[in-house]
């Protein structure tokens, strides 16, 4: 389906002794993570178009009835679907997603964490990706 790979699995590290005098009195960091269901969206992402983020003007429907083509689905689930379209953004454009994608995203409930972990695995994907096209 699409070359995303798995997600990154974090092993826990054993706190070295600077680390602990360092977190003493703090609650110790989730590691960020994506369910499987969002890490589905994020690789269905990969192949889907800018111009299915954008709301179509009146031009465009009209046209799209006209000669019957299909008009891009939203997902029914609002957080599902701003982490599509920033995954969307993020696959064309890289880390430059506009500030209102990326306070959307953060109002979804997203962390900067997981924005930080797609990335790095659309990285992973885009390198392996070049590589398989470099053989």
């Amino acid at each position: 389906m699409a070359s995303l790979p798995l997600p990154l699995l974090q092993q826990p590290r054993s706190p070295s002794p600077s680390s602990a005098s360092e977190s003493v009195g703090s609650a110790p960091a989730a590691a960020a993570r994506l369910s499987a269901l969002e890490w589905s969206i994020v690789a269905m992402a990969e192949h889907d178009s800018l111009a299915s983020i954008r709301e179509p003007s009146r031009y465009t429907r009209i046209l799209r009835a006209f000669f019957g083509l299909k008009t891009p689905n939203r997902l029914a689930n609002d957080r599902l679907e701003t982490l599509r379209r920033v995954a969307i953004l993020a696959w064309h454009h890289g880390w430059n997603v506009p500030k209102s994608e990326f306070a959307a995203f953060r109002a979804a409930g997203f962390s900067d964490d997981q924005f930080e972990l797609m990335q790095k695995s659309l990285g992973q994907a885009r390198a392996a990706n070049r590589r398989r096209r470099a053989r």
